[in-house]
């Protein structure tokens, strides 16, 4: 059944054929054999199956050159295939269909043949397809994990422009009747060109239409990135848009309509390639709290998992384009895939010898979508900008799959969760970008005293999350000119009003914290009380342990925390990793990992999480903002590189240009491929709008007729109840018996029977930490060991890690000598890295340093003697004694100290002025020891003698005080003096400032 559409833009009719495709005789389908030349009327003969002997020799047949069509990988994914240790365990490029031909005389009709239709014991999702096309239609041939069961869906190109005319074949073919189908097709239209192979795909992400006819999108390139419950998480490393036109009308469509080619420019400013993911079998749109208990709700029922609807989700980003093919397609999931954009990244650590996969999922939102100063606040409907939930997933790694043993469904205790939210202030307020001003001024546009906006934001909060929420505010509190502090005020009166309402235990717990001016003070620990706060957050909303409720109690997270700052990017980022690292304790303390929940910093899993967390930020950056993370986890910790602060002014400079030059092309790729802005003939062309408020605000003549909302009740009471885990865990009534891939079919697509891959090749031995970062090595046998317990002397930082190969790691000498810095100070400012010195740059204690003799000896003057190098202890190469000499520089700036000569010129240089007389006569001064007295008696009398003028010398100053009245005007007399010849020389063509000097 097809569901309805809503109407947007002008009224577009979907038809779908009608034409019954299930025939019971002959193993082939009549509609797929429709000839585009006239010869459709054809023997029914030539369209019946070979018999087995003929089948058997088609198959064995070479193939033809029809497969050259398929696109070639890019240069980046060749080098992987060549490689047999690299690479995914498939190609990112997917194989086509391999066809093989078969003469048309030796078809006949099989009496004998057998169909599976969809959902009786066949196959319904696809997961590799090859577009087939002819002069006047698209056949797109889907295959299963496996490849062995095969489904067709045929698209008309000569349908009007405005219909998406799909016919849906749901019988499910094996290889060899495929083969004949499409041969079959290809002798009937030899004609007009054939059948040819137009691409191989991973997968259909739906239609769009902009002027004239429809696009098919499809996912040409994937790459594994994470697995849960035996479900694989792709990335999307290239798609295809496919024009649905016939091939004699494709051609004249950019010169009638140069609309279309710009429209689809547009498009492309979207790239599609990063950071999107799509999964095959997992619902990946939402939680895994959500997935589990949808999950078991449907067993206590006796049915399948309920269908999402992908239509309503606010993280499907291809909603636009699922929503031609909803009404086109009976079974619209089976061909199309929903996708999000956001971040997903999977690492497995060992933690006391038991192996922990770690999952970061980045969902960022569709609804009120754009770039950082184009998108601000929130719309009428209570969507924020730069929405996105974090979800943070730790499992042991050595159960695969959602199930316990029993089997019980999806029960496996060794599943846990924990959610977080950030998005924009949910007030109505902007910033305009149109200046030079790299931080434009605030504005509140809309002063609301009933804060409708932020009411809609918070019950959305509970309907996804429940209750309590936990807001933590990051903006500024205190300025010179007022910016972020009038969103702190506002913010605060809103949560206020907000809260009289709401009942006890369900209030808004607000906790407003100036971080910036936190982490600029000398005397405040940041990263301590962003734990303290952490704590009280993850105690309030729990986390979510999945469970049978027999054997295994199960828990779940009731509450979320929602964190922003002015920008919810490089401060709420940070603040998001001390939580997430608070509930990692949680998580590893529920599966019986550590003995408790606390975790401390410096040790290897936080190190692994920061790295995420780090990646996670820079995403969302990118995607926000357009650059990374400016300010880093090591900026907030103190323990950042002096390197860094040229890094942090890069970033900084490629957000402000991306923001004042690209994200209006971008944020025009947002509208459009989200079906913001659908072309009217009526309305202005996209690029035409002066802005696009009213494509993500509400039309009023909508909203003005209907009842208002109460503003004293303005939440819904069933949101603020408390979530449970249904405790079924077993099939029952009709589903009873039912064998487990029935209900959760992950065997094939994780373990994969039928292809030979290494070890290199598998996710989950690819995805282990010490593959990724470079933790440092604790067994003779190259393993590592993950310890959440063991605090490292030296963590290594995000930017430290991309250059650890480089480092030069020092064996020798002994000596050591504790600095600070970049990778020394910990949170109490103790000191802990420590690198061994040779004897002659130690440096002298306090005790020492009063010590004249052990000074000397330790540093000569500049007229001492050096200290020769010890040859025992002495450095092996020359990279150890530049190191040693960088150390000693880094040791003198954290340890200023000066030596007693340097002491006592110091005392002298600033006694000096007081020996100095206040009055100046030709007495002796009292002080005997002064300066000016002891230099007038080095000067002895007979040189005062000598100090005569000559003639020559009183004439030339006579000539020189000889002013006259117009001192600035050079007359011809002036011309002869000294101090004109540079002027002389000048007048006669030579440069001003190229001579040489006057007295030369």
């Amino acid at each position: 059944m097809s569901n309805p559409v809503p109407a947007q833009g002008p009224q577009q009719q979907l038809s779908v054929n009608s034409h019954n495709p299930l025939i019971t005789t002959p193993a082939l389908n009549p509609w797929m054999l429709e000839n585009e030349d006239s010869k459709a009327g054809k023997d029914d003969h030539a369209v019946h199956q070979c018999s087995d002997s003929n089948d058997s020799a088609a198959v064995a047949a070479s193939t033809p050159t029809l497969q050259s069509n398929a696109p070639s990988a890019p240069t980046r994914y060749e080098s992987e295939l060549d490689s047999p240790d690299s690479g995914d365990e498939e190609p990112a490029t997917a194989t086509c269909f391999a066809r093989s031909t078969s003469p048309t005389t030796a078809l006949q009709r099989n009496k004998g043949a057998e169909y599976h239709k969809v959902g009786e014991e066949g196959v319904a999702k696809m997961h590799r397809f090859s577009v087939y096309e002819t002069a006047s239609k698209f056949y797109l041939v889907g295959a299963d994990v496996l490849d062995h069961k095969f489904r067709i869906l045929k698209i008309d190109r000569t349908a009007d422009s405005e219909d998406l005319s799909v016919t849906e074949d749901e019988i499910v073919y094996t290889r060899k009747e495929t083969n004949q189908l499409l041969n079959a097709v290809d002798d009937g239209n030899k004609a007009s060109g054939g059948l040819k192979l137009r691409c191989s795909a991973w997968g259909l992400l739906g239609f769009i239409r902009f002027t004239g006819a429809y696009y098919m999108l499809v996912i040409t390139k994937r790459s594994q990135v994470a697995v849960i419950g035996g479900h694989y998480i792709y990335q999307i490393d290239g798609t295809e848009l496919i024009s649905l036109t016939a091939l004699n009308a494709s051609r004249l469509k950019a010169e009638r309509l140069p609309e279309e080619a710009r429209f689809v420019s547009t498009l492309s400013n979207l790239d599609l390639s990063r950071s999107f993911y799509f999964s095959y079998s997992y619902d990946i749109t939402r939680s895994l709290q959500l997935n589990l208990i949808q999950a078991r709700e449907a067993l206590g029922q006796g049915a399948l998992r309920k269908s999402p609807d992908y239509h309503t989700g606010m993280f499907v980003w291809n909603q636009h384009l699922l929503c031609p093919a909803s009404s086109a397609l009976r079974n619209t999931y089976d061909w199309c895939l929903p996708i999000i954009h956001g971040f997903v990244e999977q690492t497995n650590v060992s933690v006391h010898s038991r192996s922990v996969s770690i999952t970061v999922i980045a969902r960022r939102s569709r609804c009120f979508a754009g770039a950082r100063f184009l998108k601000r606040g929130t719309n009428d409907s209570g969507f924020v900008a730069n929405d996105v939930e974090t979800e943070q997933i730790v499992s042991e790694a050595m159960t695969t799959s959602f199930h316990a043993p029993g089997p019980q469904l999806f029960g496996n205790p060794t599943l846990t969760s924990y959610v977080q939210h950030r998005g924009s202030i949910p007030l109505h307020w902007t910033q305009d970008n149109s200046g030079v001003s790299p931080k434009p001024d605030i504005e509140l546009n809309l002063v609301d005293p009933f804060f409708s906006a932020a009411a809609l934001h918070f019950d959305n909060l509970f309907e996804r999350y429940g209750a309590p929420i936990h807001v933590l505010n990051l903006v500024k509190s205190r300025e010179r000119t007022p910016r972020e502090s009038i969103l702190l005020n506002e913010y605060t009166n809103a949560v206020t009003y907000l809260n009289q309402s709401l009942p006890e235990g369900k209030k808004i717990i607000y906790k407003a914290w100036d971080m910036s001016r936190a982490s600029k003070s000398r005397d405040q620990d940041v990263i301590g009380t962003l734990e303290m706060i952490a704590k009280g957050i993850v105690s309030g909303t729990g986390f979510f342990r999945n469970g049978n409720g027999l054997h295994w109690a199960s828990r779940t997270q009731n509450g979320v925390a929602r964190t922003n700052c002015i920008d919810c990017l490089d401060r709420t980022n940070a603040a998001q990793f001390v939580i997430g690292k608070c509930a990692l304790g949680h998580q590893l303390h529920a599966l019986g990992i550590i003995p408790d929940g606390m975790i401390e910093f410096d040790t290897d899993l936080v190190t692994v999480l920061s790295h995420m967390y780090h990646a996670h930020g820079d995403m969302i950056a990118v995607q926000y903002g357009g650059s990374h993370l400016v300010n880093t986890m090591a900026t907030y910790r103190k323990v950042n590189q002096w390197s860094s602060h040229s890094r942090d002014m890069v970033e900084s400079f490629k957000r402000y240009y991306n923001n004042s030059f690209l994200d209006r092309q971008r944020q025009e790729a947002y509208n459009l491929f989200l079906g913001n802005y659908v072309y009217n003939q009526a309305q202005p062309m996209l690029w035409d709008l002066t802005t696009d408020y009213y494509l993500h605000h509400a039309d009023p003549r909508a909203w003005s007729g209907r009842a208002r909302k109460n503003y004293i009740q303005w939440y819904n009471s069933a949101y603020l109840q408390e979530r449970h885990m249904p405790n079924e865990a077993y099939p029952v009534d009709a589903l009873a018996g039912r064998q487990l891939a029935f209900f959760d079919d992950y065997w094939s697509e994780y373990y994969r029977p039928n292809n030979l891959s290494t070890f290199m090749k598998i996710l989950s031995y690819k995805a282990n930490s010490h593959r990724k970062y470079p933790l440092p090595k604790d067994s003779q046998d190259g393993t590592v060991e993950t310890i959440a317990s063991q605090i490292r002397p030296c963590p290594l930082q995000a930017s430290q890690m991309r250059e650890a190969s480089k480092e030069v790691t020092m064996a020798e000498p002994s000596a050591t000598v504790t600095l600070g810095g970049a990778r020394g100070l910990s949170l109490n400012g103790e000191l802990l890295l420590k690198v061994p010195l040779p004897e002659r740059f130690q440096f002298p204690s306090p005790q020492q340093r009063s010590r004249p003799e052990a000074s000397e000896a330790i540093f000569s003057g500049p007229q001492g003697p050096k200290t020769p190098l010890n040859p025992e202890k002495g450095p092996k190469d020359k990279s150890a004694v530049t190191q040693w000499t960088l150390n000693q520089f880094v040791a003198n700036s954290l340890n200023p100290f000066v030596i007693e000569s340097e002491a006592d010129e110091y005392l002298r240089y600033i006694n000096h002025p007081s020996n100095l007389p206040l009055v100046t006569s030709t007495e002796d001064s009292p002080n005997p020891k002064s300066d000016l007295q002891d230099y007038i008696r080095s000067n002895s009398p007979d040189t005062v003698a000598q100090m005569q003028s000559t003639e020559d010398d009183i004439a030339d100053f006579t000539e020189f005080m000889n002013v006259g009245e117009d001192p600035l005007t050079v007359t011809d007399t002036d011309t002869s003096k000294k101090r004109y010849k540079a002027y002389r020389q000048w007048l006669k063509g030579k440069s001003l400032f190229k001579q040489q000097r006057v007295d030369a």
